[in-house]
């Protein structure tokens, strides 16, 4: 075992605060892993605030993790010391199962194991990235490329799979008209990336407070939800819609928005729950959905696509003793659009 610093939450909504944890030795299919970067993702705060249910305290988050490869096991075959690695939500799935065997371990049937707030195959909870160091096993680390600072890349391993997986599965690219909904960690993301997919791309946001951000990221239009004037303005207008809101919604007005055949993908997610009008699903034959993160053969992918199309995240780099600060930011919409702790101040 060895000892890192860490930040962890000591119990539900309780400040995060320095502490060490134990790592376990490199096994034989194990990468060490020194963290440069890790991002907060607003899933972060519902966990260590018990919002998505009961929590494993003491909790270190963090699953936007880039850093360098620092030793490998010996059976490891896919990366040597000095890579260039990531680690996005999960660290470990069945590899067994239909879905597992699919490229889909995000929905391994047996269940996934998050990246912290989990639970391992040896029965010990797994802490993230909020540390000086991780050990994953190279089954489940992404290869950062080169064209990528790892400091812009930590945030694509949640965020940007989180919005590139809905997008290619509902076939975002020219010809289609896609719609984000807001304009945050997730939704920026979701502008460059459907934009670099060659759909034509809308933010729906409350305000126009982000417009000219959201125009400058690839965004063709931009609207203000809390004009009743956009409800009518774009009724049946979508082929997709991308919700990245983490708030519960008025459902039967956003599915008025999309075209005949459209669907509606939360990847944001409430932590109540939410009600519709059947007939808003059932008029115009349209498709309520929801999309996880992604398996790691398409996290990859994900990770060279946006290399090649020089896409990385708008971050605010922070020390480690900003973190407390930065989720209530987090939660005022203030940041603009990924905080990413540099593990060095940990």
């Amino acid at each position: 075992m060895t000892t890192v610093a860490a930040y962890a939450a000591p119990a539900a909504k309780a400040p995060l605060e320095r502490t060490t944890i134990e790592r376990r030795e490199v096994g034989e299919f194990d990468v060490l892993i020194d963290i440069k970067f890790a991002g907060i993702c607003h899933s972060d705060i519902h966990q260590a605030r018990e919002g998505w249910g009961e929590a494993i305290f003491p909790m270190v988050p963090g699953h936007e993790i880039a850093g360098i490869v620092s030793e490998v096991g010996s059976g490891v075959t896919k990366y040597q010391v000095g890579d260039r690695v990531g680690v996005g939500c999960m660290v470990d799935s069945c590899r067994e199962c239909e879905n597992c065997k699919a490229g889909l371990e995000q929905y391994c049937l047996k269940g996934q194991t998050g990246t912290y707030n989990a639970v391992d195959k040896n029965g010990e909870p797994t802490y993230g990235g909020y540390s000086e160091k991780i050990v994953v096993d190279e089954s489940f680390v992404l290869r950062i490329p080169d064209g990528l600072s790892l400091d812009v890349a930590a945030p694509l391993l949640c965020a940007g799979i989180t919005t590139y997986s809905p997008l290619r599965h509902w076939n975002a690219g020219p010809g289609k008209k896609v719609a984000i909904l807001g304009m945050g960690g997730l939704g920026h993301m979701g502008v460059k990336l459907a934009h670099a997919l060659g759909a034509e791309v809308t933010v729906l946001s409350q305000s126009l407070r982000k417009k000219d951000d959201g125009l400058k990221l690839g965004a063709d239009h931009y609207y203000a939800t809390s004009d009743p004037q956009t409800f009518k303005d774009l009724y049946g207008s979508f082929d997709l819609i991308l919700s990245t809101v983490s708030a519960p919604l008025n459902l039967d007005r956003f599915l008025s928005l999309l075209k005949t055949d459209g669907a509606f993908v939360n990847v944001g997610a409430p932590e109540e729950p939410v009600s519709l009008n059947l007939f808003s699903v059932i008029a115009g034959r349209k498709t309520l959905a929801g999309s996880g993160i992604g398996g790691i053969r398409e996290t990859q992918e994900m990770l060279d696509f946006c290399a090649e199309h020089g896409i990385g995240a708008e971050i605010e780099l922070i020390d480690a003793d900003g973190i407390n600060d930065a989720y209530e930011r987090v939660l005022g919409s203030d940041v603009r659009y990924r905080f990413v702790i540099d593990a060095a101040t940990i």
